[in-house]
């Protein structure tokens, strides 16, 4: 069965109502909706591959603001995941005001935030996953995680994993592919993965001397009385993205050939269904697939896009279904196949939003996740400020809680300019809500957090501007290698992503004067690639947001135009 346009949640009655009512009568006559509304499937097949990604590590429901800017270049532009707002609900005939709104868009994200409540939070995700489970049979079900599970909070680094790898192995995951797993180090990594219950999966990290295979490369699973290959893909540039002094005798990278031969293996070793486990970033997932054959399914993670619908990818030997499932533990996909003879004949997808408003916490994963919290509840819940303002991260430029990261930078360190990394991952804070130092956390916890304050030529700065953008908006999905644009402070600059190399950054002014290549300034920045003595960054936005006390973003933007 192909799905024509998509088969995700849908309240009926909403729809006759839309021409006649706004957004907040919308999203009050939505919040009547109940569990069968949501989460009800029209099963298909025997077979159910449930996959969820990117969660980082967070325990805890949350909120969380997708983003307004997504950007596409050459062919992905105005396609998915390219879209954001107004146009994605349009696509995907999603209704303004809806759950479904609130949940894949921005749109009246505040408005609709207080209506449904926060998002997330493993509790509440092993309740819908025991739900399918015991609907379809256990034996029927393979669940699946592309990573980015061991970092994002506080607990997840003081533990070093530890307490993803006991929910994890709580939830019932059956494999795993990696990326910030690579940033407790090497051994940490292999310690860890002793933990686990199931295969940690990564057929393209090799050792340096040797150039063997460091993990499993994939994994034969029996469900439904079907052999399913599952092949796991790391996050092909880890150390450009992450310091590779933390692997330094791993090589890693996309290996389209070797992703070619470990499908066939899995063939000949009898698979009748093979999924790639990627970690690879949707765009490159896409292009993978058009080259690729033999994949029936990528089940996708990295850039956090939350897309309802699989992207159908045709190649010389037939389609590839193309599936990301959002962040933050904000989601779990669902895919029903039905196969027969060896190959696929029907399948049916949702990507279901774990919205704790509908989804009670199961209690056994609620006890667990209270034991690994409670020696820190002292440290997690200080409150050190309150926000004013949506306080949020993700997005292809500067987010308002990237401004106050960027401000905390250049003020505790008395610096004229801030350079902060795009980074995805961060929860997002409603207007009038505390600041705690959790929520610090989940948008610095990592493993290289120290701030560094030193002199940097204009030149320089530009250098680094322009190389992230051709990261980010290079036209090869397999060159873009991760993250989004580098957040600034004390300075803007105009932006024109379809630009040439070296030639996407213009109209650079630092405290509105225009840059001056040949002058040196004071910069402040964190997450640097090599070792660095300064304080962590979480003390520096601690500091700034005690003095401030209420915190309010405001002020012009970093970017000042995108040009088309």
């Amino acid at each position: 069965m192909n799905m024509t346009r998509r088969e995700v949640l849908e309240i009926g009655a909403l729809a006759a109502a839309a021409l006649a009512v706004s957004p907040a009568q919308l999203a009050k006559a939505a919040s009547q909706a109940t569990a069968d509304d949501l989460y009800g499937f029209p099963a298909t097949g025997r077979l159910t591959l449930l996959h969820f990604t990117d969660c980082h590590a967070q325990l805890m429901p949350i909120h969380f603001r997708e983003p307004s800017t997504n950007l596409g270049i050459g062919n992905a532009f105005g396609h998915p995941p390219h879209l954001t707002g107004d146009a994605f609900l349009t696509h995907f005939g999603i209704q303004p005001g809806s759950v479904e709104a609130y949940a894949y868009s921005m749109v009246d994200y505040v408005d609709l935030a207080r209506t449904f409540g926060p998002v997330g939070g493993f509790a509440h995700m092993a309740t819908l996953t025991n739900r399918i489970r015991s609907e379809r049979g256990a034996e029927n079900v393979l669940l699946l995680d592309s990573g980015d599970t061991w970092q994002g909070s506080y607990t997840s680094m003081v533990s070093k994993g530890d307490d993803m790898i006991q929910v994890c192995n709580q939830l019932g995951v059956e494999a795993m592919a990696p990326h910030w797993e690579f940033t407790y180090g090497a051994e940490q990594v292999q310690e860890n993965i002793e933990k686990l219950n199931f295969p940690f999966l990564a057929h393209n990290v090799k050792d340096t001397e040797w150039e063997e295979p460091v993990f499993k490369p994939y994994h034969i699973f029996e469900k439904a009385g079907t052999a399913i290959g599952v092949i796991g893909q790391a996050f092909p540039y880890t150390p450009i993205a992450n310091p590779r002094r933390m692997f330094p005798n791993w090589s890693m990278g996309i290996q389209e050939m070797n992703v070619q031969k470990q499908v066939e293996a899995a063939r000949a070793e009898g698979a009748q269904v093979v999924v790639l486990l990627s970690h690879n970033g949707m765009d490159v997932d896409m292009k993978l697939a058009s080259r690729v054959t033999g994949i029936d399914v990528i089940l996708g993670g990295h850039t956090h896009d939350a897309v309802p619908t699989p992207q159908l990818v045709e190649n010389a030997g037939g389609k590839t279904l193309v599936c990301n499932s959002g962040s933050n533990s904000k989601f779990l996909s669902r895919m029903d196949l039905d196969v027969a003879d060896g190959r696929i004949k029907a399948w049916n997808y949702r990507l279901h939003p774990i919205l704790p408003k509908y989804l009670p916490a199961d209690e056994e994963m609620a006890t667990l996740i209270n034991t690994i919290r409670a020696p820190h509840m002292q440290e997690l819940s200080r409150v050190v400020g309150t926000t004013e303002s949506l306080l949020y991260r993700r997005g292809n430029f500067n987010g308002t809680f990237d401004d106050l990261i960027c401000t905390a930078l250049m003020k505790q360190q008395d610096a004229e300019i801030a350079l902060s990394p795009g980074f995805r991952w961060g929860t997002t804070l409603l207007p009038g809500e505390p600041i705690t130092m959790e929520t610090i956390y989940t948008q610095t916890a990592i493993t290289y957090p120290n701030c560094y304050r030193r002199e940097m030529s204009g030149e320089m700065i530009k250098t680094i501007l322009e190389d992230v953008a051709d990261n980010l908006f290079n036209p090869d999905p397999y060159r873009q290698q991760g993250g989004d644009m580098v957040r600034v402070g004390g300075m803007r600059y105009a932006i024109q992503p379809k630009g040439a190399m070296g030639s996407r950054i213009s109209e650079l002014e630092v405290n509105g004067k225009p840059l001056d290549l040949k002058r040196n300034y004071v910069v402040s920045g964190w997450a640097s690639m090599g070792e660095v003595d300064g304080p962590p960054v979480w003390d520096l936005v601690r500091k700034q947001v005690e003095e401030e006390k209420t915190v309010r973003i405001s002020g012009p933007s970093a970017v000042k135009k995108v040009v088309s």
